[in-house]
């Protein structure tokens, strides 16, 4: 199974853009200043270890990368808030949640058998 992968570039974010292609993805927003975004990451992470869903992880801390975190909003026309999960199946977004609302069963719920 493969990490949760930082993206940092806007490079980054199109590849991960184009990979919905093929492939759902999960993007989640973090802020490194925010006590709810840590506990947030902390759900997905468990959900990632549990390791049942082949689905590909990725975030953007978005302090640190504000302009891909931006990129990502206008892309797929979510309003950025973070924490922010957001599933992407054909660069279509087909669930999304932020805040206390993110769990590792709801996601798990949202990414399905």
């Amino acid at each position: 199974m493969e990490s949760i992968k930082e993206l940092t570039s806007q490079e980054d974010w199109r590849n991960v853009w184009k990979r919905s292609m093929n492939s759902p993805v999960l993007v989640y927003k973090h802020s490194t200043s925010c006590l709810i975004s840590a506990r947030a990451f902390k759900q997905l992470k468990a959900f990632h270890k549990a390791g049942e869903d082949q689905i590909h992880c990725c975030m953007v801390k978005v302090i640190e990368n504000r302009s891909v975190s931006n990129e990502i909003a206008k892309d797929t026309s979510i309003s950025h808030k973070s924490p922010q999960i957001l599933l992407i199946d054909q660069q279509e977004v087909v669930w999304n949640t932020s805040h206390w609302k993110i769990t590792e069963k709801r996601i798990r719920k949202a990414v399905g058998p």
